[in-house]
């Protein structure tokens, strides 16, 4: 059943899109249309803007208590949980995510976050903190506030797009802000599911507004002055326009970007526990994920070892339909993606490197974006392939011979969003990734999934700010302070 949503959503209700335009979505694994949805354009993005904006300046969200906008945001987790089926069903659809993935990381990972966000953070975030009594000419006291920040763009990425939505959605609605939801214009059928949502829930209007288009629709977003804030995921590359469109008029920006991550595995590192997470950030979601690392760093002395097993491990891979809940990895997002991705595999041979396992389109397959999982060794750090992010199944193996090697190599880049130290002494793995320039660092396999308290971000190139938790609601909150004197000195 084709998914057909041929309008916007804006001012609490849904809205022909500027001549009436639609466009097909289409499933990225068998290449046929699954949806139809509006194109915006520039100018219906300033008719979101502006809902967004008389629904901050005059409208009832932030001015309502914490726990008020919490009772809300939880009937919208009860909705979504509601249609969780439906969502596993459409991202899968939509993006091309393995079943076991769209269930888990794309949706209700997600939903649970938003969830907590409402019933757990936001209640208890203390939104007025008293000021010690200050003795000078007279004696004073007084608050320190936590603000709504005003009207929030929210620009998500193809890769993971109901996560992404939410995990923006969630803290700008929490803090009270209004917002303007974009999401990619591949991925558009998940964001614009949020507006039936929102009427379900009772958001007010004009507090979410959905709009779909191009470059311009964007550039739009990130450069109007009654944007306050504007939180974009997505490449470095683009990520610095938003910064350089975002800067005349001096909005806060929230950049999460790009990864070339590193995974240490030292001399005395347990390989077979290691193995799962080096295959996993190489075919989860065909390796579309900005904090996967990509960039296996082996002790010299384990190295012909790990190749052997990873090699081995690949082979045993099923790549094919998403809905099938055999398949262990999809196709990549679009045709575009598959002819970047394949554009750094020749660079990588052209460099000298060389291919291990895989490198091609699988022969079994003659429709959908599917890439072979790809193994590259012999590689340099100075490469190209180890220093571009491919953002598709490609692993590379490279060896060192001392943790002060590992770390100087794992630092070699310009992003710093994740990394990953395997060591028998959880201590030395501990000094390691404290010396990793990353925004994310996992001991022997982290500690059970993704923290909802756990700020997640980038060093360097990587990105500005940060999500998840207390730390992500702060950036849709300013801070005032308020003082008073008590009596004279």
């Amino acid at each position: 059943m084709i998914k057909e949503y041929p309008q916007l959503f804006i001012g609490g209700g849904w809205v022909d899109p500027a001549g009436s335009r639609t466009e097909p979505v289409i499933n990225p694994a068998t290449e046929e249309t699954i949806g139809i949805a509006a194109l915006g354009d520039r100018s219906d993005t300033i008719r979101a803007i502006e809902s967004a904006r008389r629904a901050f300046d005059e409208g009832p969200w932030p001015r309502m208590s914490p726990r008020e906008r919490a009772a809300i945001m939880i009937r919208m987790a009860d909705a979504l949980e509601k249609r969780s089926e439906e969502l596993v069903a459409l991202n899968i659809a939509e993006t091309g995510c393995t079943r076991a993935g769209a269930a888990s990381f794309q949706t209700g990972i997600p939903i649970a976050h938003f969830r907590d966000i409402a019933e757990r953070i936001l209640p208890g975030y203390p939104m007025e903190v008293p000021l010690p009594p200050q003795v000078g000419v007279g004696i004073g006291q007084g608050v320190v506030r936590r603000e709504p920040a005003g009207v929030a763009a929210l620009i998500s990425a193809y890769n993971f797009p109901l996560f992404l939505n939410l995990m923006k959605l969630g803290p700008a609605l929490a803090a009270g802000c209004t917002a303007v939801l974009k999401p990619a214009p591949t991925t558009p059928l998940q964001a614009l599911i949020l507006g039936e949502i929102a009427l379900e829930a009772g958001l007010p209007d004009g507090v979410l507004n959905i709009v779909t288009g191009d470059v311009d629709a964007a550039a739009e977003l990130t450069s109007n002055p009654m944007v306050d804030v504007v939180s974009f995921t997505g490449s470095d590359m683009v990520g610095r326009k938003v910064f350089e469109q975002a800067a005349p008029t001096l909005k806060r920006v929230v950049l999460e970007l790009g990864g070339k991550s590193a995974n240490i595995i030292c001399d005395d590192a347990d390989l077979q526990k290691a193995l799962p997470g080096v295959i996993r950030d190489t075919i989860l979601h065909a390796g579309q994920g900005c904090a996967y690392m990509t960039r296996t760093l082996v002790h010299r002395s384990r190295f012909d070892e790990l190749v052997d097993l990873v090699t081995s491990r690949l082979a045993a891979i099923k790549v094919g339909d998403p809905a099938d809940p055999d398949t262990m990895m999809g196709p990549l997002g679009s045709a575009a993606q598959r002819a970047r991705v394949e554009e750094l595999i020749a660079a990588g041979v052209a460099e000298g490197a060389t291919i291990a396992f895989g490198g091609s389109r699988p022969a079994h397959l003659d429709k959908g974006f599917y890439l072979e999982p790809t193994l590259f060794v012999d590689v340099d750090n100075s490469m190209t392939i180890a220093q571009r992010e491919f953002f598709g199944p490609v692993m590379i193996l490279m060896p060192f011979d001392s943790d002060d090697e590992a770390v100087a190599i794992a630092n070699d880049s310009d992003y710093g969003l994740a990394g990953g130290v395997w060591a028998k002494d959880p201590v030395r793995a501990y000094q390691i990734g404290q010396q990793l320039r990353t925004g994310y660092v996992t001991i022997n396999g982290g500690g059970g999934g993704m923290s909802p308290d756990g700020p997640f971000g980038g060093y360097k190139q990587s990105g500005l700010g940060r999500e998840r938790g207390a730390a992500g609601l702060e950036e849709f909150l300013e801070t005032k302070t308020m003082v008073w004197g008590v009596a004279a000195g």
